[in-house]
């Protein structure tokens, strides 16, 4: 039984690496030879600095049952209480949620606290959608390149949702639902009762453990993290508005829609929009040793995180510029672009375009690597 169930581990690592050379390195196309893009992506944003996070390693065995023990995450860090997706120009979160991450040669551990004076939840059977309920959800992007990127979501009753992501929606997705992080560990701990209205509330705690070996198809190298390396990671968590009807909580219905009112989205590092599947606005992550031992370690500016975002502006201005005019642009100047910006950094940046796609190409000036950027939003490193 054993040998059946790794040679089916080893065919479908096979299968998914094919499915991500074909989908990634070629991308997708509709047919007319574009590629294909949501309708409603965003239109340069600014540039925001993501929160960081120093990740020391556990201490020890860690146990997963949702009760935070000072034995096992003393040591870690809290983050900065979460924020609405949208950022500062909305308002603060109606109940606090902050998390706590911590690692060993195996996993990525995860903690988080969420305040809540009405615990509830429905979902029960894996992968069913989990945000329909409230959730606390984990992105992950091992190499920066904001494309080949997981998503986890949990609910109040350990159901967990966990989705690979090609490429993220915007560049056509698509989501591959039938991927799970084998080996995952969930366990909760409620303070309180769920799906009781009698009573109020603390809250709900929410441990994660998160395999490196399931997340090797998107790590650099296929491994795991060493000591000093740096990966994109945010949490979201949504809220539904909800009211008590005959005994029970339910989502509370916009008159106007006959929906239920949209749901709240407040996350660690914000977005700026309400889209989690924006890589480039993640935060930072930096695995670090023992807390104890770690006393001269310090969260290290990314090395290339300016000349990316050099990059990342001018894949929006050609989305624009595409969209108005059938095309990509061919020079700089087509798009806008404040040339003045780069000449500052003594930068360049080359673009190569044609009618259905482009490539552009800037010199990293802190490790002279050379970085790519495509029609498909991908950036790697040459």
């Amino acid at each position: 039984m054993y040998l059946e169930e790794n040679y089916k581990n080893i065919i479908m690592k096979k299968v998914l690496n094919y499915i991500l050379f074909i989908m990634i390195l070629t991308g997708f196309y509709s047919c007319a030879g574009g590629i294909v893009h949501e309708s409603n992506i965003i239109p340069i944003p600014d540039y925001r600095q993501p929160n960081s996070y120093l990740c020391f390693a556990a201490p020890g065995e860690m146990i997963i049952d949702g009760i935070l023990t000072a034995e096992e995450w003393g040591n870690a860090t809290w983050s900065e209480w979460f924020k609405d997706i949208e950022g500062e120009a909305k308002p603060t979160p109606a109940y606090k949620t902050r998390m706590k991450m911590m690692w060993d040669d195996n996993y990525l551990y995860v903690a988080a606290e969420l305040e809540d004076p009405h615990v509830w939840a429905n979902l029960k059977e894996r992968d069913t959608v989990i945000f329909y309920d409230n959730d606390f959800e984990v992105f992950i992007d091992p190499n920066d390149d904001t494309h080949a990127y997981y998503e986890l979501e949990v609910n109040a009753f350990e159901t967990a949702w966990d989705l690979l992501l090609l490429q993220p929606y915007r560049d056509g997705g698509p989501a591959v639902d039938s991927w799970d992080i084998r080996g995952l560990r969930v366990g909760t701990e409620i303070q309180g009762t769920i799906n009781d209205p009698s009573d109020t509330d603390q809250g709900w705690t929410v441990e994660i453990a998160i395999p490196f070996s399931s997340l090797e198809e998107c790590a650099p190298g296929g491994e795991a993290p060493v000591t000093g390396n740096q990966w994109r990671i945010n949490f979201s968590r949504v809220e539904w508005r909800i009211e008590v009807k005959d005994g029970r909580y339910q989502k509370v219905i916009n008159p106007e829609t006959g929906k239920p009112f949209p749901e709240n989205n407040w996350v660690w590092s914000p977005q700026g929009y309400i889209n989690m599947h924006m890589p480039e606005y993640w935060g930072y992550v930096q695995f670090a040793g023992l807390a104890e031992e770690a006393n001269n370690e310090s969260f290290l500016d990314p090395t290339e995180a300016e000349t990316r975002w050099i990059l990342r502006n001018l894949y929006y201005r050609q989305f624009k510029y595409q969209n108005g005019h059938g095309k990509y642009a061919n020079s700089l100047k087509d798009l806008s672009w404040p040339v003045e910006q780069l000449t500052k950094r003594d930068q360049e940046v080359i673009l190569e375009a044609g009618k259905y796609g482009y490539q552009a190409y800037i010199k990293s000036p802190a490790t002279d690597g050379i970085l790519v950027i495509n029609e498909r939003g991908r950036i790697v490193k040459k």
